[in-house]
């Protein structure tokens, strides 16, 4: 398990304590929620799209981290960039380069 920072203690401690408690969404919460998790993974359009085959190895291999298809993996990164929300973490694997030196 991940360590927890200052925030994550303080509501772990609090929900120990009993001064959290868990509650159940109202239909109307649960109904909007439900209706913006099917409108986020509604894939509806279709595109073809070109990679040099060193890019595409690497893709795999980082999909394969995730222990995810690479082509989820590839909307994953897009849906991700598209919301402003995409960060870059360094990958455990090394590079494959296409220069001939």
């Amino acid at each position: 398990m991940k360590k927890l920072d200052a925030f994550e203690k303080e509501v772990l401690t609090d929900y120990e304590a009993g001064v959290l408690k868990s509650t159940s969404p109202s239909k109307t919460d649960l109904a909007k929620f439900k209706a913006a998790a099917t409108a986020t993974f509604i894939k509806d359009k279709r595109i073809n799209i070109r990679l040099s085959s060193p890019d595409l190895m690497d893709i795999q291999a980082r999909a394969m981290e995730e222990g995810i298809p690479y082509q989820t993996f590839i909307a994953s990164v897009l849906h991700k960039f598209a919301a402003g929300r995409l960060y870059e973490k360094p990958s455990r694997i090394a590079r494959k380069t296409t220069s001939e030196n």
